[in-house]
């Protein structure tokens, strides 16, 4: 028999590729961090002597979780601003805390807080976008959790940058320092088009061009920005991406609930990925991102939470649901993003957004063993007629009970495995009452 570390067994493998149709009686054997072999219990049986044998009754295998746009140090702000308008809540709270307490470990606690509560929720890999971004890929890495770090272009200064040589340079040095890196990767993260000039976004697709990498960026976020991009500048922010070149397969585009017909066609055609985040939209009133009529125009769908500060969690769980709910009732049509497509949208299309797919997103062999078990046999799942459906519209995160990431265990029934949960719940509170303090004596 051939040694392996690990043997899995579930009741139901929804592995994603080459569909997400519920398999039973299957194994999935994992070594060194890779997917062995996807095949029948029996035969893994006779084939694999597994140092660790899981068998997982009432339960159901797929991958983990891809959260493809956050800003994860924002947890700290959980609940600090709700119920404002998306500038009201950014120029008036959101950015004066900031200004006065972000830094290194601000950042650091707040991503600590982020991958505890987004691995017990079956998130396996995210889309950062914050700044400190040195501070966050240690962070993640130290964690050995999968993310893609963004690389912050903003027009004026902050506390990471001085200014525009001071923002690429630091940019290109990261990107340089995490290359080859196993788990943590880059791309660039201009914060919007009302925010970046011409001149960085040209400096940007070309440096994006030249180092194969992403560009991550807020678009077509509200109804008020683009119409004022229109009385600015003449056109709508996309027309403008589209003149300086930004148009194209790199470019994930997050939000974009102000889309015209033409303007689908064109992400269409450009390759451009859409990542959708219907619970931020929702509570910021933003506006209804088109998936339906995106997806059927064959554009690339992800999804997100946006940050803790907007939504208020790292739930993909509830985002899916609202995903496909959102999206009968935006398109009026009850079939429109079925429980399937939700699934592979924050999955294998998610890791696809990030050209993660080659490595994770479904369950194959040869992948990365990015692994979450569902618990079905609880009340609100049963009884289990497709255990899709169960997943998207009636399972909670909190039936998340086991959690692999590369390979390496990181819950085990419910339990963080190698997390000091009460280290960071301290944090957590030690910077609620200092931002709280600040907060009350603002005029």
């Amino acid at each position: 028999m051939q040694p392996i570390d690990l043997l899995i067994e579930p009741e139901w493998l929804v592995a994603v590729a080459p569909d997400c149709q519920p398999r039973t009686g299957m194994a999935v054997a994992v070594h060194e961090g890779a997917i062995l072999a996807v095949q029948p219990a029996a035969q893994a049986r006779a084939r694999f002597g597994a140092a660790e044998h899981v068998a997982l009754p009432g339960h159901v295998l797929l991958p983990g979780l891809v959260n493809a746009h956050v800003h994860n140090p924002m947890t700290l702000m959980r609940g600090l601003a709700d119920d404002l308008p998306l500038m009201t809540w950014l120029n008036q709270h959101i950015w004066p805390t900031e200004a006065r307490f972000i830094g290194p470990d601000f950042v650091r606690d707040g991503v600590e807080l982020a991958i505890a509560e987004m691995l017990r929720g079956g998130t396996t890999c995210c889309n950062e976008n914050y700044f400190f971004p040195d501070v966050i890929a240690a962070t993640y890495r130290r964690h050995r959790f999968r993310a893609v770090v963004g690389l912050p272009v903003i027009d004026f200064p902050t506390a990471w940058a001085d200014d525009d040589d001071a923002y690429f340079g630091k940019a290109l040095a990261l990107h340089d320092e995490l290359r080859g890196d196993p788990l943590v990767s880059t791309a660039f993260a201009p914060h919007a088009p009302y925010t970046v000039k011409d001149a960085s976004l040209e400096r940007i697709r070309l440096l994006s061009d030249q180092l194969g990498i992403p560009v991550h960026m807020h678009v077509h976020e509200t109804a008020h920005e683009v119409e004022e991009a229109r009385r600015a500048q003449g056109v709508r922010p996309l027309a403008r991406l589209q003149r300086l070149g930004l148009v194209n397969e790199w470019l994930l585009a997050v939000h974009m609930t102000q889309l015209s017909a033409a303007e689908i066609e064109l992400c269409a055609h450009a390759g451009v990925s859409v990542i959708h985040c219907p619970e931020s939209n929702l509570k910021l009133a933003s506006g209804f991102c088109p998936t339906h009529a995106l997806d059927q125009a064959g554009v690339n769908l992800a999804l997100g939470t946006d940050g803790a500060a907007s939504n208020n969690d790292l739930d993909m769980f509830g985002e899916m649901r609202s995903a496909a709910l959102l999206a009968k009732a935006v398109a009026g049509d009850a079939a429109a993003l079925p429980a399937a497509r939700v699934l592979r949208m924050a999955t294998l299309d998610g890791a696809r957004a990030l050209r993660l797919d080659e490595r994770i997103g479904s369950v194959e062999a040869g992948k990365r063993a990015d692994l979450i078990a569902v618990d079905l046999s609880a009340l609100a799942t049963q009884p289990v007629y497709d255990p899709v459906s169960q997943l998207v519209y009636a399972a909670g995160r909190d039936q998340v009970r086991e959690v692999w990431l590369d390979g390496r265990r990181r819950l085990r029934a419910g339990a963080l495995c190698d997390i000091d949960t009460d280290a960071v719940l301290a944090r957590a509170r030690d910077w609620r009452e200092r931002i709280a303090t600040a907060d009350r004596s603002r005029p």
